[in-house]
């Protein structure tokens, strides 16, 4: 969906913003750190469509949790 704000459209960058000063950057720098920070969770398809959000697998998962810590205590 595009939105018109009455100014055209034309895909040239500017003759200042050399594209040279672009070139040879590390690809995926900060990649490692991310990884390693985020606590993400992403479920095979046919699971994540048997829940409606976010909050619905957090409610399974402290049930199971507190299944299990029952079990555990008996």
């Amino acid at each position: 969906m595009s939105k018109d704000r009455g100014v055209p459209n034309d895909d040239d960058l500017r003759p200042d913003y050399g594209l040279s000063g672009l070139e040879g950057g590390p690809r995926g720098k900060y990649a490692d750190a991310y990884r390693a920070g985020t606590d993400r969770v992403h479920p095979e398809p046919g699971v994540a469509e048997l829940f409606a959000d976010d909050e619905s697998v957090n409610q399974t998962l402290r049930s199971l949790l507190n299944i299990a810590n029952a079990q555990v205590r008996n």
